[in-house]
């Protein structure tokens, strides 16, 4: 198991320590400051672990590795899913929060996606900001209606067109409970995003709009 020096990451204090924080995830050639603004915005009471990917990549880092064409390294992704999952529950043990809701962007999404598929139960939730499948093949998963939020951009040139939708339907498949937007943008998050997120996150954790604590 990862401990929790393993990983670089951040880590706030929300309203509610025993809470579900935001296990934030960024994309690819980020660290894990990118999505700390994001985070207040979307639940400005929660707690947030940022986590920086292990692989030194585009002057930053990402949560796996890719092939020459760009394909996902599937054995590299397992591999630093386990270290991931690891960590976080070497931080649960720590910290004493519950179960978190990862908001991943690209990368990161791609990464949160693993989890719920290959780690079911480690999630409360997921935000997944221009995913894809990260893997070719479909496990017998089985989620128990875990929330889901899934957003596109219709004209994202990083994406193929129908990348999230049959990620969509694959976690369907694995019991989750999917919401599935497509938006008139590319492959950045936009306030357009930020505001679905912002209202899809109220409705799953309601507590997740209270004062921070300071």
């Amino acid at each position: 198991m990862a401990g929790m020096s393993e990983m670089a990451h951040r880590f706030l204090r929300g309203a509610d320590p025993a809470g579900s924080p935001l296990l934030l995830l960024h994309g690819t050639g980020g660290t894990e400051h990118d999505l700390l603004a994001l985070a207040r915005d979307l639940g400005p009471a929660m707690s947030s672990l940022a986590v920086r990917g292990t692989v030194e990549i585009e002057g930053g880092f990402a949560f796996f590795c890719r092939h020459s064409n760009r394909t996902i390294d599937e054995a590299d992704i397992t591999e630093r899913l386990e270290a991931l999952a690891g960590f976080l529950n070497s931080c649960r043990d720590h910290h004493g929060f519950a179960a978190p809701v990862a908001v991943g962007f690209s990368n990161g999404a791609i990464m949160a996606a693993a989890l719920l598929l290959m780690r079911p139960g480690l999630l409360r939730g997921a935000i997944l900001f221009r995913p894809l499948s990260p893997l070719s093949r479909e496990l017998p998963t089985t989620m128990q209606a875990t929330p889901v939020l899934i957003i596109d951009g219709a004209n994202d040139s990083r994406r193929s067109r129908g990348d999230g939708l049959r990620l969509a339907q694959t976690l369907i498949r694995a019991g989750a409970d999917v919401t599935h937007h497509v938006l008139d943008t590319g492959h950045a998050i936009t306030s357009e995003d930020v505001a679905i997120a912002r209202a899809w996150l109220t409705r799953t954790v309601p507590e997740a709009i209270s004062e921070r604590a300071s």
